[in-house]
């Protein structure tokens, strides 16, 4: 049978995630030290809430060189929301905050308004399309392998990342005209800036998708 663990930190939605993993017939784990993380198989950094909060849990209990040990073995780390902009090099949400830099690049607030200066709600809360980027890979080697362009998923966040590399963009959402970075990926590591726990069909194909790497 196929397993893939849930880092518990503290911060999360788990058994929200671990219930979408159900309908594969996959067995779950919650990884809660260091040893689970480094002989899990397939990884998942979940997250809400604010950035440093995130990464003060992980740091707590000493998961961050876990986390990094675990990548450097090749296999596969999906971070979702929080989950993923704690992948990146640095947040500017309530300060300046250090991440995990597993993807180089800033996390920053969402733009206030659209591209025609049309002022919009923060959070960006709602259902929203996926969509290639101009520069990122062929979703055919990707978690969104087989999935249909301008495919709707969950979205709920105020912060935005912005990766150093349009290449490691996979997928980008627009609210209101401005581009928002919604899957991105460093070789074997992969976040998406929605929940697919919570994005139906599509959510679970990505899902599903992901235990195939």
């Amino acid at each position: 049978m196929s397993s893939v663990s849930i880092i518990d930190y503290g911060v999360g939605n788990l058994l929200s995630v671990a219930r979408a993993f159900d309908h594969f017939n996959i067995h779950v784990q919650f990884a809660q030290t260091t040893e689970d993380i480094l002989s899990a198989k397939r990884l998942i950094l979940p997250g809400v809430g604010a950035f440093a909060d995130g990464v003060q849990g992980l740091r707590e209990r000493g998961f961050i060189e876990a986390i990094e040990s675990f990548t450097h073995q090749g296999k596969p780390l999906l971070g979702i929301c929080l989950g993923m902009q704690m992948l990146m090099t640095t947040s500017s949400e309530f300060g300046t905050h250090a991440g995990l830099d597993l993807i180089k690049g800033n996390v920053v607030s969402i733009p206030q308004q659209g591209l025609d200066g049309t002022p919009h709600k923060i959070p960006h809360i709602g259902w929203n399309e996926l969509h290639p980027t101009e520069h990122g890979p062929s979703w055919s080697h990707t978690i969104l392998c087989d999935l249909p362009q301008a495919s709707s998923v969950y979205f709920v966040h105020s912060y935005m990342v912005v990766p150093d590399s349009p290449t490691a963009r996979v997928a980008d959402t627009f609210y209101n005209g401005q581009p928002i970075s919604a899957v991105i990926q460093h070789e074997n590591i992969y976040g998406c800036q929605f929940h697919p726990e919570k994005s139906g069909e599509i959510g679970l194909r990505i899902i599903q998708q992901f235990m195939k790497l």
